[in-house]
């Protein structure tokens, strides 16, 4: 398993704070995650960071700076839909 983690500078209160969701919680970033946005469907890269707000989740790929809004499913698969530039803009847009 590996280390769950949150983003730099961020508290978990932090995050369900700007969320409105105090049931957030960090994920364990093993996991498959696919895009399915616009555009061709295709596995992402590993991600390094994984947000949980239910049955949603944001997503933080090792070599990219944007942040991904998709499903989490009950396997623990995740396909994303929204790319964010910023963290704080993803954690609105829940």
């Amino acid at each position: 398993m590996a280390d769950v983690r949150l983003p730099p500078g961020c508290s978990l209160q932090q995050i369900r704070e700007v969320s409105g969701d105090h049931e957030a919680v960090a994920l364990d970033p093993d996991r498959p995650v696919k895009w399915a946005g616009i555009g061709e469907a295709h596995e992402m890269t590993r991600p390094e960071m994984v947000l949980g707000f239910h049955s949603l989740c944001l997503v933080k790929p090792v070599d990219d700076d944007d942040w991904y809004m998709g499903s989490l499913y009950d396997d623990g698969s995740i396909d994303c839909w929204e790319a964010y530039g910023d963290l704080y803009e993803a954690l609105r847009g829940l």
